[in-house]
């Protein structure tokens, strides 16, 4: 079923070619929007591209082609040219037989792509906090969107299990820990080898003052403090597979992976495929010699190799060091390759905060010079930081966001609300819990979502829960209240038969159902769930101002009681896909 707009395009495409056929205009070439509120009529089309050509007065081209819609088809009963815009009205018994056919079922895709997601990509230091958050939801979300508009997708994360921010924590442990596990402290993994990675730093910063108060300089001082030295040296000994070293550490992230796996399934993370730069660490050397063999990176004189991508408005790239290890971008060469090569990609999207914009401008490039497959599908999801009203978080200094307090804060706050609302009547306390579960978690996945990605935001947990504001609890409130609605008024599904006129409140409730498809295309084409987001804000709002304006207890027929009755039915099921794209959960009842 084609949309209202996609199906005025295919007649204003034919309006063109009887009335003007030397102008060639196709349903590519015409652009159809919603009609602006203060204007009469559904949806405009624009006429500016074609006035030139046709060398026509734009109010008359709006005039000739308004009419011959409304004389040959019967989808239109009424059209106003404004300047270069052609506003048609949408006849009301088309609207409520469009009603029937409504689904939320998008059609056959006509090409399916293969498309890896990639994101949360933690380290194995510390829990996740609150960036992790916005990162994990923006990854789902997307791949979410993707798949249903008829992708295959495969989601993924990298896990950062090695290097020497574990072996700060790993150190800290052995000074510190006197055997202590997350079991005998009952603390969650993930958090117990935090709280050693943030001792690291405070032991650190104590042994470097006292370097530099014996007249040390402080550069020196942060080279040769005692704990630092260890750390490098632990570094050395893991990478050539010191039996203790390599015990220790699978000991410790073992740890974290335990909490993590906590917080993925309490945030509904899931990944199919997950990737550890312990095992991917080595990839891409191998890339660096052909790349040399092909002139695409030269060799210094102490036998560093480089790219210079001046040329592409950067600079000279380091991809191998003179004592000849690799660097963070050779693995992620190496990756890209790898995942290349297991599941044959048409795009490659990574999910990673706008700090590194430069990082994979550079990968893309070098992996587009190299001439390796999928290179030109690799996309960065550039998103911008989520900062608190006090500033920036800062790991090293414990002074994160956690995710897990966060998620348990706004569960609080989801209860808090309800029991002060009265509105924990007739639930079991299970269910109760599973409520403030779903309303907490909502409320924050939402409000880091609700903004698009490129953007950077300021998290505030109170607004992001308010019953009243733009927010996951006044949508899951609408659809909660549709339900008790529909099973109050006793709805039983069945098709329209012919309808008297649309009220005003019923007619644009029914024109933003039609539009939900084109919104998750939309969605899809940009990568961006805000545009869902605002969406199911939009569509809760007019479903209350139908609710206040068109009562269905009290109709003024059976048929309009149907009507309505269907239109917030739709609703419900609409506001319900859609948030469950973004992974956010309605209930039936609140």
């Amino acid at each position: 079923m084609k949309s209202i707009a996609a199906l005025l395009k295919v007649h204003a495409a034919a309006a063109f070619q009887a009335l003007y056929p030397e102008a060639g205009v196709t349903e590519a070439e015409i652009l159809v929007n919603e009609t602006k509120p203060e204007f009469k009529g559904d949806y405009t089309i624009v006429l500016f591209p074609f006035v030139k050509s046709l060398r026509k007065n734009p109010v008359e081209l709006g005039r000739s082609i308004g009419e011959y819609l409304v004389s040959q088809y019967d989808e239109y009963t009424a059209h106003e040219t404004i300047a270069g815009f052609l506003n048609i009205s949408i006849a009301d018994a088309f609207l409520a037989q469009y009603l029937n056919e409504l689904s939320t079922e998008m059609p056959t895709a006509a090409q399916s792509k293969r498309i890896m997601v990639e994101y949360s990509s933690p380290n194995t230091n510390k829990p996740l906090h609150l960036g992790h958050l916005r990162n994990n939801f923006l990854g789902v979300a997307v791949a979410n969107i993707l798949q249903e508009v008829g992708n295959k997708v495969i989601k993924t994360c990298v896990v950062n299990d090695r290097g020497v921010h574990i072996c700060k924590s790993m150190i800290a442990w052995q000074m510190f820990g006197n055997g202590a596990t997350p079991a005998s402290t009952q603390t969650k993994g993930d958090h117990f080898v935090g709280d050693y990675y943030v001792k690291f730093n405070d032991a650190y910063k104590e042994e470097v003052a006292a370097l530099v108060a014996e007249g040390m300089s402080k550069d020196e001082a942060e080279k040769e403090a005692p704990i630092m030295k260890a750390t490098q040296q632990m570094l050395v000994d893991w990478e050539a597979g010191k039996p203790e070293v390599i015990s220790l550490w699978k000991t410790m992230n073992a740890w974290v992976y335990e909490g993590f796996d906590a917080t993925y399934k309490a945030i509904g993370s899931t990944f199919d495929k997950t990737y550890y730069e312990s095992n991917t660490y080595l990839l891409g050397k191998d890339l660096v010699e052909q790349g040399l063999q092909q002139g695409v990176f030269y060799q210094k004189p102490d036998n560093s190799v480089w790219i210079d991508l001046s040329g592409e408005g950067l600079d000279e790239k380091l991809v191998r060091r003179k004592d000849g290890t690799s660097v963070y971008i050779t693995q992620d060469i190496g990756l890209a390759v790898e995942k290349q090569k297991e599941y044959q990609l048409d795009e490659s999207i990574y999910v990673v905060g706008d700090e590194q914009n430069y990082h994979f401008k550079v990968l893309k490039l070098i992996c587009q010079k190299l001439g390796l497959p999928g290179a030109d599908g690799i996309y960065h999801l550039s998103y911008g930081m989520v900062e608190l009203p006090t500033g920036k978080m800062k790991s090293r200094e414990g002074t994160v966001v956690d995710a897990d307090d966060l998620v348990a804060e706004m569960i609080t706050l989801a209860q808090e609300q309800t029991e002060a609302a009265g509105k924990t009547e007739g639930f079991t306390a299970e269910e109760l819990q599973n409520l403030y579960h779903i309303i907490g978690v909502g409320a924050l996945k939402f409000y880091l979502l609700r903004v698009d990605p490129k953007k950077k935001m300021i998290f505030d947990p109170k607004e992001s829960i308010d019953l009243h504001g733009f927010t996951a609890t006044f949508i899951q409130y609408a659809h909660a209240r549709i339900c008790s609605l529909l099973a109050k008024t006793n709805y039983v599904p069945q098709a329209l038969q012919a309808q008297e006129a649309l009220l005003p409140a019923e007619r644009q409730l029914l024109l933003t159902l039609e539009q939900y498809r084109s919104v998750l295309l939309q969605a899809a084409a940009e990568y961006n769930p805000s545009a869902l987001c605002n969406y199911s804000f939009k569509l809760a709002q007019l479903f209350n101002t139908f609710f206040e304006q068109c009562s269905i207890a009290r109709a003024e027929s059976e048929e309009k009681k149907l009507l309505r009755q269907t239109l917030a039915a739709h609703t419900a099921t609409t506001i319900k896909h859609a948030m469950g794209l973004l992974g956010i959960a309605v209930p039936e009842r609140m």
